[in-house]
């Protein structure tokens, strides 16, 4: 017979057994309901609510993410001028992954994106790909970056003359420490 010692009490393998028996029984009587969030606006912009928050499961209508659609949206997936979200689709998108046109995410795709990973015509990130591109590792046809890979590049290793007027035209003289 195995004797497991906890603290002032000495317990044995049957006693351990009752007590897991007993934690899954309490567990079992546990109420099974998961809430999400479901809030809409009744004002309505161009066939979209104003807003609509959408946040969590809704096992009533058989929705495990919410999935929020509105001028301003925020959900688990939202859709929306204004998105915020896990996965957030917009002309101006928050979120863990941001689509549209002004996307600031962990992954972002957009016109000017802004993130970890940035994709878009202007993108700033850890890792930035684009017509113009900033961040730790920078492609584009202007890049700026500790590794920098394009036609007009600013990096540890190389100063393109015309990337360094181009990038001081939207930066202040002080980012270039004297270039």
């Amino acid at each position: 017979m195995a004797f497991v010692t906890t603290g002032e009490q000495t317990m044995t393998g049957n006693d351990n057994q009752e007590r897991v028996k007993r934690a899954d029984s309490n567990f079992q009587n546990l109420p099974r309901t998961i809430r999400g969030i479901r809030i809409t606006s009744k004002q309505v912009v161009c066939g979209r609510p104003l807003y609509d928050i959408a946040i969590g499961p809704d096992l009533a209508k058989g929705q495990i993410r919410g999935h929020a659609r509105g001028v301003i949206a925020i959900g688990d997936i939202a859709t929306g001028v204004v998105a915020l979200g896990g996965v957030a689709r917009g002309l101006i998108a928050f979120g863990g992954v941001a689509l549209g046109g002004l996307t600031f995410g962990g992954v972002s795709v957009g016109l000017a994106a802004i993130g970890g990973a940035a994709i878009g015509v202007v993108a700033l990130g850890g890792g930035a790909v684009g017509v113009i591109a900033a961040g730790g590792m920078a492609i584009g046809y202007f890049a700026c970056g500790g590794n920098a890979l394009g036609t007009y590049t600013i990096s540890a290793l190389t100063k393109d003359p015309v990337a360094v007027e181009f990038f001081k035209y939207f930066l202040p003289d002080s980012w270039f420490g004297g270039l």
